[in-house]
């Protein structure tokens, strides 16, 4: 006898279930979003039509320490930025999801990764659900990889999929899944895409991967806010979560850790689009700042810290009287309502007047700063531009302002300073450290710090108080 059915509306957007359909989601507010999937309605597994429940077995637990250290070599590919993002490689059993936006490298990045492990002697899978095997050939080709012995496969079953992972005579070691949004499974009644389509496949996938110790890499696609389609508890089925970033009008690319189970989170790996695919950056302060103009006014540079990982990125402002009621904002690589506190802040703290302006700023290079201690750089470059004054330069910045205009610790300042007497600066404004917190202001031989409390006197010694 066949379970009985009733319709339900699922959110593609944020997985909400409704009983009736309606133009807009009213959990995450977005329009056009909801679609009709069929749910059984019979009794749950393990309950009888009667109500009685069946008698589970007892699991067996294990105690937390074993007498027996063992050792899960990660796969580490020849790609340095891929394996530092993931905190050294790809741990066996583990599951990857990477999302970026149309055209932005994430298949070519897959495929050179791919190809680098099986040059390794690693046998990897790549299965594609968008394009057939000539098409990836083609790619790899253009790329210069067709001699890698990597496998290929076109197929979108999931129920396929998983019997070849769990081939015994010849397992996998990394399969990849591009992408997750094109996977069904025969059994389920809704198209491919659909919240139970992309749920169940993933879930049906690693839970087989982890069984046999196989890595996978799923690829995600995004909605038009930038986050990963599908339901969000793929993000949390999965162990590590990757945001490929970047401006199609720069040629620098981003591989961000948003969530990392075996490794750092907010660790950051640098590519640059080229021609035959994507090399990686091994130093991006110098790529990002080689361009610099010095003796500029609205310029200052800001010693930022992305994971594990100290960068100098410049900060560009531009101010200008605007002949508007409400004057405009316009910010490119930094949370604009970041931007609207520290002009408010600079406003009511120390007499600069911003109210009257237009703001533009800009963090040069295409990347994006989510954290505070770009605040004291963007006051400078602010304050810079406000007054036509050149900053030094051969100074860095950072620090966090708070909204009584105090200029707050960040962390890491030694390895921030480091970074920028590597590359030739000699001044820096830094926050004012506790002794009895941190043993004094950090110090690093060839770096003059000047530490601050407030944020008028960043103002004063760049001449921007009145």
């Amino acid at each position: 006898m066949a379970k009985p059915q009733r319709q339900s509306y699922v959110c593609n957007s944020c997985g909400a279930v409704t009983s009736k359909w309606a133009g807009k989601c009213e959990s995450c507010g977005e329009w056009n979003t909801l679609s009709e999937e069929v749910i059984e309605t019979g009794p749950p597994k393990g309950l009888s039509s009667g109500g009685s429940r069946a008698k589970g077995r007892v699991i067996d637990f294990v105690p937390l320490s074993s007498g027996e250290k063992k050792i899960y070599p990660r796969l580490a590919s020849k790609m340095k930025e891929f394996d530092r993002t993931l905190g050294g490689g790809l741990v066996p059993g583990s599951a990857t999801l990477i999302g970026g936006d149309p055209g932005i490298g994430k298949s070519t990045l897959l495929l050179q990764i791919v190809c680098a492990l099986a040059t390794g002697g690693a046998r990897c899978l790549y299965i594609s659900g968008e394009e057939a095997v000539d098409q990836v050939r083609m790619r790899a080709e253009r790329l210069g990889l067709s001699q890698a012995p990597a496998l290929l496969a076109s197929a979108t079953n999931v129920r396929d999929i998983v019997a070849s992972m769990e081939d015994r005579t010849n397992p996998p070691s990394l399969v990849i899944v591009d992408s997750i949004q094109t996977m069904y499974i025969d059994h389920i009644d809704s198209a491919p895409g659909t919240v139970t389509q992309v749920r169940t496949s993933a879930q049906e996938i690693i839970r087989s991967a982890k069984a046999l110790g196989i890595a996978v890499i799923f690829v995600g696609h995004v909605t038009k806010d930038g986050q990963i389609a599908g339901p969000r508890v793929l993000e949390h089925m999965v162990d590590t979560v990757l945001y490929f970033e970047g401006d199609r009008s720069h040629q620098f690319r981003i591989l961000r850790s948003v969530k990392n189970r075996f490794g750092p989170t907010d660790e950051i790996g640098v590519f640059e689009m080229a021609h035959q695919g994507l090399v990686e950056v091994e130093n991006p302060s110098a790529l990002f700042l080689s361009q610099r103009h010095q003796n500029v006014a609205g310029s200052a540079i800001l010693a930022a810290l992305e994971g594990t990982r100290p960068l100098l990125v410049e900060v560009q402002a531009l101010v200008a009287p605007s002949s508007l009621a409400s004057p405009r904002r316009a910010v490119l690589g930094l949370d604009p309502n970041r931007l609207a506190m520290i002009a408010a802040v600079l406003e009511a703290r120390c007499g600069v007047r911003l109210s009257g302006h237009d703001i533009f700023l800009n963090i040069a290079g295409g990347i994006r700063i989510n954290e505070p201690a770009a605040d004291m750089a963007v006051a400078a470059a602010l304050i810079s531009a406000l007054n036509n004054v050149c900053l030094p330069p051969e100074a860095v910045f950072f620090g966090e302002i708070g909204l009584a205009g105090e200029i707050r610790q960040v962390s890491q300042p030694d390895l921030r300073l480091k970074e920028a007497s590597k590359l030739g600066f000699t001044e820096a404004f830094v926050p004012q450290f506790k002794k009895k917190d941190k043993g004094g202001n950090p110090a690093v031989e060839g770096i003059k710090t000047r530490a601050l409390n407030h944020i008028y006197d960043l103002a004063a010694d760049i001449g921007g108080t009145g």
